[in-house]
């Protein structure tokens, strides 16, 4: 995979955690976590770094002048934005080594200043970047925690069978607090949204797909042709799609008001962790350093 350059402001960045690819066959615009050039660096882990949080942003901004030009000329024109991974795993969370010190430091601005970050770029994507646009999360990989609130954030949930799903937030006495409640309420009831955010089970994707929090369901190496298939059946519907979207969210809005009241509380449950919680936090932090094989064999030890 090559660096790929994005411009910024007056200034053009080499990105370091993702990797942007744009369809014009279809105007699909493509951001896929965890670069090659991250990822093969021992000490990467493929979890919601700040500098990963803040080139998910700069992907937005340029996605989001690029569909208002289109669709400025074409109304009625639905954009895709599909956001993947170049690794095997999806999104593991929040980086908790960050999190352990500064919980440790006492540093509640720090916590509060990343979990804003994070609620910033859950809501974007709900909100689906622009009015003429619909978000994709194509899980090739375990998403658990922020991983898979990040997922849960966007229109459609493409998975592949036998990928990972789930909060082990409660084994170190947290709980998943940017977007979590919010987004699952949309699909399940909000008891099974909070059984589902305290039990510490992970959920295989085939699981999710029968409650239907998972919309396409696709054997393994199937994702991205079916992440084609949705498209192409979106933009056969365009109108209808997006007019259904704004009805939805006007009946149903998760405004970003409401993530950031639930992000404090998060904070403040945070800063009341222990040092046995963040002990465990710690070494969960080592589970994601392993690879990826790592994770999936030793995952029901590390992760509940």
């Amino acid at each position: 995979m090559h660096n790929v350059e994005l411009l910024h402001g007056d200034a053009t960045a080499a990105l370091s955690t993702i990797r942007i690819e744009h369809d014009a066959s279809n105007d699909s615009h493509w951001c896929f976590m965890h670069a090659q050039q991250a990822f093969s660096d021992p000490t990467y882990r493929a979890c919601f770094s700040p500098a990963l949080l803040r080139e998910l942003r700069l992907f937005a901004q340029q996605t989001i002048d690029r569909i208002s030009s289109r669709a400025q000329a074409e109304p009625a024109h639905v954009s895709h934005i599909v956001l993947g991974a170049d690794s095997h795993v999806f999104n593991l969370g929040g980086d908790l080594k960050l999190f352990a010190s500064l919980i440790r430091d006492r540093n509640r601005e720090g916590l509060l200043r990343y979990a804003t970050e994070c609620v910033d770029n859950i809501h974007l994507l709900h909100t689906r970047l622009h009015r003429n646009a619909h978000t994709v999360a194509l899980v090739e990989g375990d998403a658990l925690g922020g991983g898979f609130e990040l997922a849960l954030a966007c229109q459609t949930i493409v998975a592949e069978s036998g990928v990972q799903m789930g909060f082990p937030e409660v084994l170190f006495g947290l709980f998943p607090g940017m977007g979590a409640y919010s987004l699952l309420a949309q699909k399940v009831s909000p008891k099974i949204a909070e059984e589902m955010m305290l039990n510490g089970v992970m959920y295989s994707s085939d699981e999710l797909h029968r409650m239907g929090i998972v919309d396409v369901l696709v054997p393994k190496g199937e994702g991205t042709r079916a992440v084609h298939e949705v498209i192409r059946q979106n933009r056969r519907i365009a109108a209808a799609r997006l007019a259904l979207h704004e009805v939805r969210e006007g009946a149903h809005p998760v405004t970003h008001d409401e993530l950031m009241r639930i992000t404090r509380i998060w904070v403040d449950t945070a800063l009341q962790l222990g040092d046995r919680q963040l002990r465990t936090m710690e070494r969960l932090v080592r589970a994601q350093l392993r690879r990826p094989e790592s994770l999936n064999e030793d995952q029901s030890a590390d992760f509940g």
